[in-house]
């Protein structure tokens, strides 16, 4: 990401929670009341204008998208009933469930942790939206070019809670040294119990000539947006990839369970992208995981 620059895919991925959201609720995935105002009534014209252009392209984006969002919101919801202490959304763009999520405000603290622009931006429209900041919502900003996760401490973070990490779509704009320094981290400093959950594309996507429409153009943008897809994890390989990082439970969630899980009835013929997956996975020994995780 540019240094000065908010981040433009978090508008666009807020675009998507927004125009999902404004279906009829038998039709609707998921569910963000509050991403349309963190939007200017412009750009969400805009990208309303292009979002079948884009669809054709990138068949089942949106369709993942909203899937993802309804995945994780159901994980978060699982974690906050198991007795979750603190919740820290890494790279938190225009991320709502900090404001949708009633439970967070009465007994979990959270983190919201994100690029100093773009966090500013987020900061000056939940203000607008919700008049004043919330009380349990402590934000810090992290330039990744200088700054590490250990500036956490600095905010009263404390790593003998029960916490819950959420990683979306961020890992894909990472090199590999810095994914294995965020789930180092992660793993090395939060209470018993703890989990992470995070999605990613398949390493093949990113490799093989004939790229989807949506990664060869965000691959061909990148000097404007600062925001290139350069990490992947391949097909079947992440249970493997995070039990040797010291993780247990892995439970990984492809375009397939989503499409048994969330697609049925008017969505049945709605397209899920078939590149990405969500895995979430526990920090500490096995059994303090989760129990009720959502199945997908």
């Amino acid at each position: 990401m540019k240094k000065n620059q908010s981040s433009i895919t978090a508008q666009g991925i807020a675009f998507a929670r927004a125009l999902e959201s404004s279906r009829q609720a038998r039709e609707r995935v998921c569910y963000d009341p509050l991403a349309r105002q963190m939007l200017s009534p412009a750009f969400y014209l805009f990208c309303k204008l292009f979002v079948g252009y884009g669809e054709k392209r990138a068949p089942g984006v949106m369709g993942y998208l909203a899937a993802r969002t309804r995945y994780i919101d159901d994980y978060v919801q699982s974690c906050i009933a198991d007795g979750i202490k603190q919740l820290v959304i890494l790279g938190a763009g225009l991320d709502s469930r900090a404001y949708r999520f009633e439970p967070l405000k009465e007994r979990v603290r959270v983190f919201e942790v994100d690029h100093p622009a773009t966090q500013q931006d987020k900061i000056e429209k939940v203000k607008k939206v919700l008049k004043d900041l919330p009380e349990h919502v402590t934000y810090i900003p992290i330039d990744f070019n200088t700054e590490t996760l250990g500036k956490l401490f600095g905010f009263g973070y404390d790593s003998r809670l029960k916490t819950l990490f959420i990683w979306e779509g961020v890992t894909y704009y990472l090199a590999a040294d810095a994914v294995d320094s965020t789930l180092e981290f992660v793993r090395k400093n939060s209470g018993q119990g703890s989990s992470i959950i995070f999605d990613y594309v398949y390493t093949s996507a990113l490799t093989t000539a004939r790229k989807r429409g949506e990664v060869a153009r965000m691959q061909r943008y990148s000097r404007f947006t600062g925001e290139g897809l350069v990490f992947g994890i391949e097909e079947g390989r992440v249970e493997e990839f995070l039990s040797r990082r010291g993780y247990t439970q892995v439970k990984n969630a492809t375009s397939e369970d989503f499409k048994r899980a969330y697609f049925a009835g008017a969505n049945q013929n709605r397209p899920v992208a078939p590149i990405y997956a969500i895995v979430h996975a526990a920090v500490g020994p096995s059994g303090d995981f989760p129990s009720s995780a959502p199945r997908a």
